[in-house]
Formats: structure tokens, sequence, C-alpha cells
């Protein structure tokens, strides 16, 4: 019998959702146990959030700063997995706050140590530079990387901003003003994440999860958009300048806060559509550039 772990943190139920789907041929198998556990805070951040709340959490967020967590069961502590599928939000271009909580406690590390490990996101759409601070964490809680899978909002960047925003400070996954499409990850991507569980179990049968990535790239595991990803990196560049300021001033944390809210807009709605044209006219002087790192972020 080999036991695989499903971890995952979901305040929607949206990557709880994707977390089952994926699972379910393993699940389905009679030679395989399938653990799931819920990484839980122990102050919840809440769900539908107030506009307070969803930009404090910024400079912790972005910073890596971690937050006390609930207790894993011991026994799941105490046994040793053959695999771990592991499920993330996108907090502000960073792993989400209790994400990067469990990846630097002492239970990860026991967990993850010598294990395979296939992570799974669920974001808006910039999940890049995200990904590449679980690759920092995932080594050092000496985790082997053999997968990849990342579900965006496949709607256009701004529509997807204003869709999220009202889900996020709702609670509701609704059509927003009843002419916005839905927000999140489609109802179709989600139901259809089963066929990424499938070609995990097979690799996972077989013993060979080393050529893993690229089949799962092959049925669209994870598409890249260059845009987005100069975008996500330029951004994570003056996230880290605001998160500091913001962190090292606590006495005036509110104010930059604010002002921190009033950049935000500014560089959704003014700047990113600048970039956007940018990004046109320079595509094609780009072009060697941009297919080396589209290789390199489909892969693990």
């Amino acid at each position: 019998m080999k036991n695989v772990l499903v971890i995952y943190y979901s305040q929607s139920g949206q990557l709880e959702e994707i977390a089952q789907n994926i699972a379910k041929p393993f699940l389905n198998s009679a030679e395989i146990k399938v653990t799931f556990h819920e990484i839980q805070l122990e102050k919840p951040f809440p769900f539908p959030w107030d506009k307070n709340s969803f930009f404090d959490a910024f400079p912790e967020t972005f910073l890596q700063i971690p937050t006390a967590l609930k207790p894993v069961p011991e026994e799941i502590l105490n046994t040793k997995f053959d695999l771990v599928l592991f499920h993330y939000q996108v907090w502000y271009l960073s792993p989400s706050i209790p994400i990067n909580s469990f990846l630097k406690s002492d239970a990860a590390k026991k967990l993850l140590n010598n294990t395979p490990v296939i992570t799974i996101s669920g974001s808006r759409n910039m999940w890049i530079m995200a990904q590449e601070k679980i690759k920092v964490l995932l080594q050092e809680a000496n985790a082997k990387l053999v997968g990849n899978v990342a579900l965006v909002d496949r709607v256009g960047n701004l529509i997807s901003v204003i869709t999220i925003v009202e889900w996020m400070f709702s609670g509701v996954k609704k059509k927003y003003l009843g002419i916005f499409p839905l927000p999140g990850v489609s109802d179709k991507d989600i139901k259809e994440s089963d066929k990424f569980g499938t070609l995990m179990l097979s690799g996972f049968n077989q013993n060979n999860l080393a050529d893993l990535q690229p089949k799962l790239v092959a049925i669209g595991a994870v598409k890249i958009s260059p845009y987005l990803v100069t975008v996500d990196k330029t951004a994570n560049k003056i996230f880290n300048k605001w998160s500091n300021l913001i962190y090292k001033n606590q006495k005036n944390r509110k104010m930059l806060l604010k002002l921190f809210n009033v950049y935000l807009f500014l560089a959704i709605w003014l700047i990113s559509p600048i970039v956007y044209i940018l990004h046109l006219i320079t595509y094609p002087v780009k072009l060697n550039t941009i297919k080396k790192e589209t290789q390199y972020y489909q892969g693990v």
C-alpha cells in the first residue's frame, strides 16, 4: 500500500475542489491510501475579506513572514508518504501566508523530506514568481519537486481584476452585475483537472516521475503569458520596496497601506496597459529570450 498526501489551503473552496478532482484517480486506486490535510491557522484570515484585512496582509505575505498554524495531526506526521500533492494560493505575487507558514514549519520539513512533491496552484493569472519562491521553500525542506500544474482564470487581465475583487469581498462566486464572467478558475477546468491526476498516477505507479512535467505541459498544465511574466517580475521589484517600507514603519502602517492601495489602483488601471503596449512593441526583439523563459517556467 502506497501513501499519498494531499495538502491544501482554501478560503473560498475553489482550491479544495481542485484538490479533490486531481486526487480522484488516486482515490479510485485500491493500492493507494490518500490522506487530505487542510492547513489551518490559529488566527484565520476572514472570508469574505474586508478591505482593511485584505491590504493589511500585504507586507507579511510578500516578505514571507510566517504565522502560527494549528498542529498537523500526529497520524499524518508519523506516516511516510510516497508522494505529496501540494496545492497553494497566490497572494500578492507570493505564496499565501498559510502556505508559506506551513513550508517553513518543522512539520513540513518532516513530511516533505526526501519526498516527491507535485505543486498545484489556483490563481487569478500571475503565479510565476510565486512558484519560484515555492521552489526555494521546497529545497529548504529537502523535497523533490517533480511536477507543477498552474490553473488560472482565463479571462482578460483587467476583467479578472474586477471579478476576483468582487468575489473576495462578497464571498459569493457569481457573474458580477449579471454581465461579467464568473471569477476564478473555470468550472470546466476544475472538472477536467482529473486528467492531470491520471497522468500523475500513471507515473507514480511506474515509479517514474522524472519525466512527468513535459507530459503535464503537453496536456495544458502550464501555459505561459510572456506579458504576465514581465508584469510579475516588475511588480515583484516594486512590491519589495513597498512591503519593506510598510513593515519597517509600523507607526505609519495604516497610512502607508492606504498609499499602497492608491498605487495598486493606478498600477493596474494606468501602468499595466502601458506595459502591455511596450510588450507588444518589443516582442520581436525579445523573442529568443521569451522562448527560453517559457521553456524554463514550464519546467520544474
